[in-house]
């Protein structure tokens, strides 16, 4: 049986996109897996009565070591921001190709916390900051002082005793270029190197509460309990900043939602399941419940999405239980066709992640797929003619061709970039001035303008011929020719149009990273939790894979 790829037409549109949820494809679940064999250790730890110093971790295989060194600074209250234009926070990081020696460290200590204005080195892989959930952390403290645990109910609604403000790799700010260490397999997944720097950020903000409540109290403190720190992760609040991120990296995203795609094809073109598969998919859908009814949110799209999620779910449960027959042929292409037709998009994309359970010989060699040499399709082939171009843009954009963007609905909002805020921003161009200063993140409108003129030129034309007298569409030219390649590219959407969430196009982001629960505070910005319920390094090496749902 050869089951199709799902039509790039209906998994692009931003709901379904803004649907997804983590998966084992998502970053931070491949990180673990990959390092779960590797030496983890705890090299220094130099903190003040208050947890101010320095702090090392490390994970070592053969010859290979990563180090993160953690950088804990006194900060007063009033200079606390998680802005990304803040110049202070509780805590800064980075992730160290190798040893650091003193002298490393003497420079680090002088550079890291400055973040954005110091200078990192080649040495230096991914970099951060995070500032303390002060109410949370001073709780546990106390707690842990008096010798008893902290409110369970209390760090339940939270989730977190920190929250990153950013996490930078990749060259910026001197830090070393993927190239230099693109080829380790061991972080052949996205985000691997920044996926480590959260994890390890995690068990640093255990080992600090320990020992500030020890120093608080030596006679009667106790450790934050194992339990307590497993369902603690990594806050973070998350802008309009990433949404910029899936537009401008088409081919890295195609790679992503393949692999998703493939995945399904594949599960759903398995004709026999063994009783060992059923009981896993459906002893994950079941426990995973749980995540749902502990989903805390005052948005309330999210809780109208949550409600309605619950209800599909417990719906589709006992459906399954009551009268689904596993023993039929291609038993998941006939549950598959069965959530699309009797389902909302939000249960269909959390049962396609769960499908995705038992099924390891699938899922793994699709993770060495989602990285992305992007720099090998940047070319325009300008020998192409404009009959081919055109024709590309009727078969891969034939719903955007159809909108009307002469009506103020269809055009009504322009990306920016904020002076003040120094990121990523939307704006009604028809109530604020600005517009000038527009981003090139309209592609749909811009595809749209493309194919206006490919019409009027003539079809004989080579693309070199056309771009002469047209070079401001050549962004929108380039992605044609690659969603020819890459059919899962391109947002099959309006992005400057009224109906626009903006949070759909971070969830999509989100959920790759491996985010749980998303808290939505507008349309325009939401806070996760990364390794909530995640294994601590001292479990790694014996964990149970679907931890997600325990």
């Amino acid at each position: 049986m050869n089951v199709p790829l799902r039509d790039p037409n209906i998994v692009m549109k931003l709901s379904r996109l803004g649907s997804f949820h983590q998966s084992k494809l998502s970053f931070l679940r491949s990180f673990l897996k990959e390092f779960k064999d590797w030496d983890y250790k705890r090299d220094l730890f130099e903190l003040n009565e208050h947890g101010y110093g320095i702090a090392v971790y490390s994970f070592k295989k053969k010859n290979r070591v990563y180090s993160l060194i953690c950088f804990a600074n006194e900060l007063d209250e009033n200079e606390r921001s998680d802005r990304v234009i803040a110049t202070k926070w509780d805590a800064a990081f980075t992730l160290f190709d190798g040893v650091p020696a003193k002298q490393d460290i003497e420079r680090l200590k002088n550079e890291v916390p400055k973040q954005e204005f110091g200078r990192l080195s080649f040495k230096e892989l991914t970099l951060s900051r995070a500032n303390k959930s002060v109410r949370i952390f001073n709780h546990v403290v106390e707690s842990l002082s008096k010798g008893v645990q902290p409110d369970r109910e209390l760090l339940d609604k939270v989730g977190y005793l920190y929250r990153t403000t950013a996490v930078y790799g990749s060259g910026k700010f001197g830090l070393a270029d993927r190239f230099r260490i693109k080829d380790r397999k061991e972080i052949y997944g996205p985000f691997r190197l920044e996926m480590m720097l959260v994890y390890l950020v995690r068990q640093f903000t255990f080992d600090q509460v320990n020992h500030v409540a020890k120093n608080k109290n030596p006679k009667k403190a106790v450790k934050l309990d194992p339990e307590i720190c497993r369902n603690l992760g990594i806050g973070n609040s998350t802008g309009l900043g990433m949404a910029p991120f899936i537009v401008n990296h088409p081919t890295l995203l195609n790679n992503w939602i393949s692999a998703r795609e493939t995945s399904l094809k594949k599960i759903r073109e398995i004709k026999n399941i063994s009783n060992e598969e059923i009981e896993l998919f459906l002893g994950c859908l079941k426990k995973s419940i749980k995540n749902i009814t502990s989903w805390n949110t005052e948005s309330e799209y999210q809780i109208k999405k949550i409600k309605s999620l619950l209800s599909d779910l417990n719906k589709f449960i006992m459906y399954l239980d009551k009268e689904f027959n596993f023993k039929q042929d291609f038993a998941f292409n006939e549950m598959y066709l069965d959530l699309e037709k009797n389902y909302c998009e939000e249960c269909i994309e959390y049962v396609v992640s769960m499908m995705m359970e038992p099924f390891d010989d699938i899922v793994t060699p699709l993770i060495q797929e989602m990285s992305s040499e992007e720099g090998k399709y940047f070319n325009i082939p300008t020998e192409r003619t404009v009959a081919e171009l055109k024709a590309i843009l009727e078969n891969k954009y034939s719903e955007i061709l159809n909108i009307d963007f002469s009506k103020k609905e269809n055009n009504l909002n322009f990306w920016f970039i904020s002076k003040n805020k120094e990121e990523p921003r939307l704006a009604n161009r028809f109530d604020e001035n600005g517009a000038d200063l527009e981003q090139p993140l309209a592609i749909a409108r811009d595809v749209k303008k493309l194919y206006d003129l490919l019409s009027v030129s003539k079809n004989s034309w080579t693309i070199a011929k056309f771009l002469s007298t047209n070079n401001e569409l050549r962004h929108v030219v380039r992605r044609a020719f690659i969603v020819e390649k890459f059919p899962y590219s391109e947002i099959q959407d309006n992005t400057i149009g009224q109906e626009i969430m903006p949070i759909d196009m971070l969830r999509l982001k989100l959920s790759f990273f491996g985010a749980l629960k998303f808290d939505p505070r507008s349309d325009k910005w939401l806070r996760i939790c990364m390794f909530q319920g995640a294994p601590l390094p001292e479990q790694l090496k014996n964990y149970d894979e679907h931890w997600v749902y325990n």
